[in-house]
C-alpha cells in the first residue's frame, strides 16, 4: 500500500478523472455501494468506482496499480461467492455501463460490461430475437458469458460463451484490447470459459438469434407425486426436441396467484418445461406430465423477457449454492435426488433441481474450456435463506445433494454455479488439459495475478 499523503493525492485525482462516481468508506453512500446481492457477504474495499466508460476503467486500474491496491471486478450481476467485493482494496464496479445495442440486420447485441440479463431480454425483445441467458432476469451478462453461460435456451442455440462474437477487455497493465477470433484469438479462446482472469470485460458482442414465440408449462405436485414427476419429465426431456428444456423442481410453494393457498409455504414439486416454440406444440410434448395428479399448472406462451423474471432470486437473502454435471439419470439417480428433498429447507428460497443438456450444448465447439459441456444432465441445488441461524443447515444440505449424486458425477463442474471450493474445483470447471494453456494466456496477460478475485487460474 502506497504512503498516506501519496495514497490521498491518487484519490482526489481519481475523484477528478473519473466521469462515474468514487465511494470511499466515510463517503454517504459507501454502504450502499458495496452492498451485494449475498447477504453474507460483509466486505469493506477501501475504494469503489462506479465507471461510466472503458476509459473510466482504465482510469481504475491505473489507480489501483500505482498504489497497489488488490482489484475486485463488479458486474451487473449475482455474484453469490462475493468475488465482486474485497477488504482493503479497489472495486471497479461496472454497473452504470449497462447499454444493451441491438443490430437485428446483423443478429448482433453490444453489451456493456454492466449490463444484466434484463437489459439484453428487454432490448432483444421488439426485434422478436434473443440469445441464451441465465435463468433469471437478475443474472449480470459479462460473467454469465465469460464462465461458459448455461440458460433455458442452451439446447437450442448453444451455450452463451459460443454465441460471443467479441469482447473488450481492460488488461491489467491499464490498456485496452479488442478480442475475437481474429484478433487475439487465443485470448478469446480463453474467454470462452476463463471468467475474469485476463481482464476486465468492458463490453461483449453476442450472436442473437430469432425467437418469435415462448411457450411454458409449470406444473405443481404434492411432493409425494416426485419420483415419478421426475422420471416423467426425464422422458418427455429426452424424447422431445432441443427447444425443450427447463427443470424438475423442489422448492417451497410461492405465494403466487396460480399457486393454491395449501402448498404456499410447504414443499412442493414442480416440473417446468420452457419451450421455444408454440404453445400447442408445447402441450402435445407436456400431456405426460399433465396427466400425473397435479396441484396447479400454468401452460401458456410467454415472451421470453417475462419467463426470465418468473424465477427471479429474491435480493437480501443468504446464498450458498453448488452443482454437479451428471452420466445421466437413471432411475437410481431419482430415487437418490428425491429423497435428499426430504431434508430441504422450508421454508426458504431453497430449490433442489435438476435439468437437462445435450441439443446445442453437446454439439458446441469442443475446444473451449467448458468441460462440462459432454454431461447430458445437471443437478444444482442452491440454498437462499434468510435467517442466519440457518446458515449451517442450508450450506451443509448443499454439500449432502453433491455428496448424493457423486456416483452419477462426470466430475465437470459450471464454474457460475460454484463459489470457493478450492483448486481442484477450478481444475474441473476448466478442463485439466486446458489449464496450462490457460496459465500460459493468464501469464502473458496478467502475470502478477491482479485479477485474482474470481475462478483463479495461477500464472504459469
Amino acid at each position: 500500500m502506497a504512503p498516506l499523503s501519496k495514497a490521498g493525492a491518487a484519490l482526489t485525482a481519481l475523484r477528478e478523472d473519473l466521469s462515474g462516481e468514487v465511494f470511499a468508506p466515510d463517503d454517504p453512500g459507501y454502504d450502499e455501494a458495496r452492498t451485494v446481492f449475498n447477504a453474507m457477504i460483509d466486505r469493506r474495499p477501501a475504494v469503489i468506482a462506479q465507471c461510466d466508460s472503458s476509459a473510466d476503467v482504465v482510469t481504475a486500474v491505473r489507480f489501483a496499480r500505482e498504489l497497489d491496491l488488490k482489484i475486485a471486478v463488479r458486474g451487473g450481476g449475482h455474484s453469490v461467492a462475493g468475488m465482486s467485493l474485497n477488504d482493503g482494496g479497489l472495486v471497479v464496479d461496472l454497473r452504470r455501463m449497462h447499454e444493451v445495442t441491438v443490430h437485428p440486420a446483423a443478429r448482433a447485441a453490444y453489451i456493456g460490461g454492466g449490463a444484466t440479463m434484463s437489459h439484453l431480454d428487454r432490448a432483444c425483445e421488439p426485434f422478436g430475437l434473443a440469445t441464451t441467458g441465465g435463468r433469471a432476469s437478475t443474472t449480470g451478462v459479462g460473467g454469465f458469458v465469460l464462465g461458459g453461460g448455461s440458460g433455458w435456451l442452451d439446447r437450442k442455440f448453444g451455450l452463451a460463451v459460443d454465441n460471443l462474437l467479441g469482447a473488450e477487455l481492460v488488461t491489467a497493465e491499464g490498456e485496452l484490447v479488442h478480442a475475437t477470433a481474429e484478433d487475439h484469438p487465443e485470448l478469446f479462446w480463453g474467454l470462452h470459459g476463463g471468467g475474469g482472469n485476463f481482464g476486465i470485460a468492458t463490453s461483449l458482442t453476442l450472436r442473437l438469434h430469432e425467437l418469435p414465440v415462448m411457450s411454458i408449462a409449470f406444473l405443481l405436485y404434492l411432493p409425494e407425486r416426485g419420483p415419478e414427476v421426475v422420471r416423467t419429465y426425464r422422458d418427455v426431456i429426452e424424447a422431445g426436441p432441443p427447444e425443450a428444456a427447463g427443470g424438475a423442481i423442489y422448492m417451497t410453494g410461492p405465494p403466487e396467484e396460480f399457486v393454491p393457498p395449501h402448498l404456499v409455504g410447504l414443499l412442493v414439486c414442480g416440473a417446468l418445461v420452457t419451450y421455444a416454440g408454440p404453445e400447442e406444440e408445447l402441450r402435445r410434448l407436456v400431456a405426460p406430465l399433465l396427466a400425473i395428479p397435479h396441484e396447479a399448472e400454468m401452460v401458456t406462451a410467454l415472451p421470453y423477457a417475462e419467463l426470465q423474471c418468473m424465477l427471479d432470486d429474491p435480493p437480501d437473502m443468504r446464498n450458498y449454492w453448488s452443482a454437479e454435471y451428471l452420466t445421466g439419470v437413471p432411475d437410481a439417480f431419482v430415487d437418490v435426488f428425491c429423497a435428499r428433498a426430504d431434508s430441504m429447507p422450508v421454508p426458504t428460497g431453497t430449490q433442489h433441481v435438476v435439468w437437462p443438456q445435450g441439443g446445442a450444448v453437446a454439439s458446441g465447439p469442443a475446444d473451449y474450456p467448458v468441460p462440462f459441456r459432454d454431461a447430458p444432465w445437471a443437478v444444482h441445488p442452491f440454498g437462499i435463506w434468510e435467517d442466519e441461524a440457518d446458515d449451517e443447515r442450508c450450506r451443509q444440505w448443499v454439500k449432502d445433494v453433491r455428496a448424493d449424486v457423486r456416483p452419477w458425477s462426470t466430475g465437470a463442474v459450471y464454474l457460475n454455479f460454484t463459489g470457493d471450493e478450492g483448486p481442484d474445483r477450478v481444475v474441473s470447471g476448466l478442463g485439466e488439459k486446458n489449464m496450462a494453456r490457460l496459465a500460459a494466456l493468464k501469464r502473458q496477460y496478467d502475470p502478477d495475478n491482479v485479477f485474482r478475485f474470481n475462478h483463479n487460474i495461477q500464472p504459469a
